[in-house]
């Protein structure tokens, strides 16, 4: 009988990277459940890369069309999550970012429970009826009824807003993110109790991210080691597993025994699921290069993946001719890999609707 292939090459397909998901960027946010989306352009990519055929106004359009909603449901960081979702995703984890910074935030900035009561009803009146404004307008109207959000301060005050599901970002204005008022930008949907929430956490994450141990959905999510335990144990009816190397790897049942997909190139975004989604990415990441590619800030850079391993970074530079693509190698890329290299950014300029050019070092 023929085992299941190596966890990098399983999770490459399982992610829609080495095949789309499909040909709907809303339908590809719902399969990961969630994607790290605080570089804007680089989270466009990462649902782009996944969707057949897909274009970054596509993307965008998803977004200004409500089917994608950009929010911070986890780990105190903006995501890509689908509106079904966003609710209990925010109720169950983003309450530890809450509980997590409420202290800092009084201490620092003034932003007891009275005071971010009042934040609440000032926005919510601003935007009410479907409105929309910059965080920059935000900051002159909140100023100009006596709520300063200078430094740091009103930064605090949407973060804890959006986190607590009274604000979430809509389209852009130009290059701003708008900010909207949740419960009037998407529909709302029946509340799920905690372990209700938990199981559905499980059985979405070894969906798209599987296969992953219990010790990556803690990490992911932002969790407790015992919820995530909670989590896996709710969500097992769905699961099967594989033992690799002393560690129990999950993923849904319906995936097991996925065929292999011919080895290929691909040119990932910062922040991508395959590389943010794992406590442990050591099948993914040499340890040798893992600070180039995750900074002690938690950046994580964009990364070229090779036979699903990391072989470069690479940066984009626009101008007027189109996009130059410099590569940063971190192993000689071999000749034979050239011809996917240039497919795959083929595929990236098509995306952004530019020629692309390749500077591979």
């Amino acid at each position: 009988m023929k085992g299941p292939p190596p966890v990098a090459e399983w999770r490459l397909q399982q992610q829609g990277i080495s095949a789309p998901l499909g040909d709907d960027p809303a339908a590809t946010v719902r399969h990961l459940l969630a994607v790290q989306a605080q570089d804007y352009y680089g989270s466009l990519w990462a649902v782009g890369l996944r969707t057949a055929g897909a274009r970054e106004a596509d993307v965008e359009r998803a977004i200004a069309e409500r089917r994608i909603v950009r929010t911070w449901p986890m780990r105190g960081t903006l995501h890509l999550v689908a509106p079904e979702d966003t609710r209990w995703m925010l109720t169950l984890m983003a309450s530890r970012a809450i509980a997590r910074d409420r202290a800092r935030q009084e201490r620092d900035f003034g932003l007891d429970a009275r005071t971010t009561g009042r934040c609440a009803e000032v926005i919510t009146r601003l935007l009410e009826g479907d409105g929309r404004m910059t965080r920059g307008a935000l900051y002159e109207a909140l100023a100009e009824r006596g709520i300063d959000t200078e430094g740091q301060r009103g930064l605090h005050i949407l973060g804890r807003l959006a986190h607590e599901g009274v604000i979430c970002q809509g389209p852009r204005e130009g290059k701003q993110p708008t900010f909207v008022l949740l419960d009037e930008w998407i529909p709302r949907t029946a509340p799920l109790d905690r372990d209700e929430a938990l199981a559905e956490l499980g059985r979405r994450y070894f969906a798209g991210h599987g296969p992953a141990t219990m010790q990556d959905l803690a990490w992911w999510s932002g969790l407790t080691v015992r919820d995530a335990q909670t989590a896996l144990e709710g969500a097992k009816p769905a699961l099967s597993h594989h033992d690799h190397d002393g560690a129990r790897y999950w993923f849904i049942a319906s995936a097991e025994g996925a065929a292999p997909v011919a080895p290929a190139v691909h040119l990932l975004p910062p922040f991508d699921e395959y590389l943010v989604g794992y406590k442990d990415r050591s099948a993914m990441l040499d340890a040798a290069h893992n600070r180039q590619v995750v900074g002690i800030n938690g950046l994580v850079s964009p990364s070229l993946i090779v036979d699903g391993r990391v072989g470069a970074l690479w940066k984009r530079t626009l101008g007027r001719q189109g996009a130059t693509l410099a590569l940063t190698p971190l192993r000689p890329l071999r000749k034979a890999d050239r011809p996917a290299l240039a497919r795959a950014a083929k595929r990236y300029g098509e995306f952004i609707g530019q020629p692309v050019a390749l500077d591979a070092g």
